[in-house]
């Protein structure tokens, strides 16, 4: 098939939506299909058109139903899209004129109206762990937080936890991820400056980051909402456990009956997790043991064949 993909996130991004775009590029052509990734949709003959983001891609999904009114449309929920439905008018009508609806997480389908949820499929974010053996650092119970400085993913929330663990505590918090406003870069400098048990890496690339994730004893995510986080899935596939905030996004990847979750924006709930998986070896071997039996879910061939169903689905639908 002749394929485009849209993605919001141009070439050289960091952003969630364009390493998926790529890798989902590089899984459809190993398929033997012809892929174009672009921003947006310019006319051109495809077969298929796989839009990222329901409300970003607005766009492309309105002139691509258009120009080919019978052909297959996927729209996929990339993130905190999934909750943009409720207020958006343009993520409204996305997710109505997909043939079918991608969700990132078990429970995504969930968040969409009643009568779409026999759209969704879920199919999970594929992570190659760096080669390698990374051993933690002596002296230091390094956590990890990965994402960029946004709202919505409370981002200082590990830090500000940190500062109520003892003072024999030996964590600290790594936080991978790029300021996108400037009042944002001044918050995490003066957390820097002011919490020593934090340090801000700024944006790095994926693989770097993924080789200070696998040398981590703990990874934190405090989000509000995520359409499903990347960052979950590459701490499970680099055998790295998670405390996270219990949202639906992080419960359809880690399941229900994961033991690290805390309210979120509980800040001491938060402290008192990382200070249990620090002191407490039984906790902490169940969390690794829980979340190392989801890798498999994470297996780049797992999400290949997820994508190749959906795509002899459709082509079922329309012969």
């Amino acid at each position: 098939m002749k394929i485009s993909l849209i993605s919001p996130a141009g070439v050289g991004s960091r952003k969630g939506n364009r390493v998926t775009a790529a890798r989902w590029g590089r899984l459809l052509r190993a398929l033997g299909h012809k892929v174009k990734i672009g921003l947006a949709y310019e006319g051109e003959n495809c077969d298929l058109l796989i839009a990222l983001h329901a409300k970003r891609s607005h766009g492309a999904v309105t002139g691509f139903r258009k120009e080919y009114p019978g052909r297959p449309l996927i729209v996929a929920m990339t993130g905190t899209d999934l909750y943009d439905i409720r207020v958006s008018a343009q993520a409204q009508e996305s997710i109505e004129l997909a043939d079918r609806l991608i969700v990132l997480h078990q429970l995504g389908a969930e968040a969409l109206p009643r009568h779409l949820r026999k759209k969704a499929r879920p199919i999970h974010q594929s992570v190659v762990p760096p080669p390698g053996d990374f051993s933690p650092k002596k002296g230091v119970f390094e956590v990890c937080v990965i994402g960029h400085l946004r709202a919505v993913k409370d981002p200082f929330r590990a830090a500000k936890a940190a500062q109520h663990l003892p003072a024999s505590s030996r964590v600290q918090i790594i936080h991978l991820g790029g300021a996108l406003t400037e009042e944002m870069a001044v918050r995490a400098k003066a957390e820097a400056a002011a919490n020593p048990r934090y340090r801000w890496l700024g944006e790095v690339p994926r693989w770097k980051a993924l080789r200070i994730l696998s040398r981590c004893r703990l990874h934190v995510l405090s989000s509000e909402m995520e359409g499903g986080a990347n960052a979950v899935g590459e701490a499970i596939a680099c055998s790295v456990p998670t405390l996270s905030s219990k949202i639906a996004g992080s419960l359809g990847l880690l399941g229900a009956d994961y033991p690290g979750y805390f309210p979120p924006k509980d800040t001491k709930a938060l402290a008192r997790l990382l200070r249990r998986a620090e002191e407490d070896s039984r906790f902490y071997r169940e969390l690794k043991r829980k979340s190392d039996r989801r890798r498999r879910l994470f297996a780049p061939e797992q999400e290949q064949k997820s994508l190749q169903r959906l795509l002899e689905e459709l082509r079922k639908k329309s012969a």
